[in-house]
C-alpha cells in the first residue's frame, strides 16, 4: 500500500521541512526550517546539507523548491558572506587590468568616496535594487551647506557600480545585477 506524503518528508531526498521552536534569552521563537542536500564531500563522501529558514511553511517550501532546482540544474552556489566593500576592493585590484591609470584612479575615488561609505557593509548577496536606488537618490540630495552630486556624477557612480556587479555575476557571486533596474540620476521636477 503506498504511503501518504507529509510535509515532514520530501520525495527523492529534496529536503525536509519542519517547525522549530527555540528559546533565546527567555523568549520563545517559532520558525520553519528545511534542510537540503547540496552535494557530497569529495574526501568523505558524506552529504553536505544546508538549512533554509522562514516565518511560514509556504515561504520555506518555496525556498527549498528553488534550492532543489538549482542543485538539480548544477547552478546552486554557496551563499557568500562577502560584503559589497570587500567585493569592490577585489574588483578594483584584480579586474581593471588593461584600463588606463587615470580611469583606475577615477573608479577608485568614486568607490571609496561614495559607494563604500554608503553600501560597503551590506552583504553582497543581500544587495537589492531598492537599496541602491535610495543610495542614488541620496547622492543627489543636498545636506546642509553641502550640495548633492550632479546627475552626471551620479550616472558615473552608477556605471562603475554596474560594471563591478556585472563582474560579480560573471564569476558566480551574484545571480543578477540589482543596479540594472535603477535610475542613475534623480528626476528633476
Amino acid at each position: 500500500m503506498p504511503r501518504k506524503k507529509t510535509m515532514g518528508r520530501a520525495a527523492n531526498g529534496n529536503g525536509t521541512i519542519r517547525k522549530k521552536t527555540v528559546t533565546r534569552n527567555g523568549t520563545e521563537y517559532t520558525y520553519w526550517e528545511a534542510r537540503c542536500t547540496v552535494g557530497y564531500d569529495p574526501g568523505t563522501g558524506r552529504q553536505i546539507q544546508k538549512s533554509i529558514t522562514g516565518k511560514t511553511q509556504k515561504e520555506v517550501a518555496q525556498k527549498l523548491k528553488q534550492m532543489s532546482l538549482d542543485v538539480d540544474n548544477g547552478t546552486y552556489q554557496e551563499p557568500s558572506k562577502m560584503t559589497v566593500g570587500e567585493w569592490l576592493d577585489i574588483w578594483l585590484e584584480t579586474y581593471l587590468g588593461g584600463v588606463r591609470p587615470y580611469t583606475v584612479l577615477n573608479y577608485t575615488q568614486h568607490v571609496n568616496n561614495h559607494i563604500k561609505p554608503a553600501l560597503g557593509k551590506v552583504r553582497l548577496d543581500k544587495l537589492n535594487t531598492h537599496t541602491i536606488q535610495q543610495f542614488y537618490n541620496e547622492l543627489g540630495t543636498a545636506h546642509g551647506d553641502k550640495p548633492g552630486l550632479s546627475p552626471k556624477t551620479i550616472k558615473c557612480v552608477h556605471g562603475i557600480f554596474h560594471k563591478a556587479l556585472q563582474q560579480a555575476i560573471a564569476i558566480g557571486y551574484l545571480h543578477s545585477n540589482p543596479t540594472t533596474a535603477c535610475e542613475d540620476r534623480k528626476s528633476v521636477v
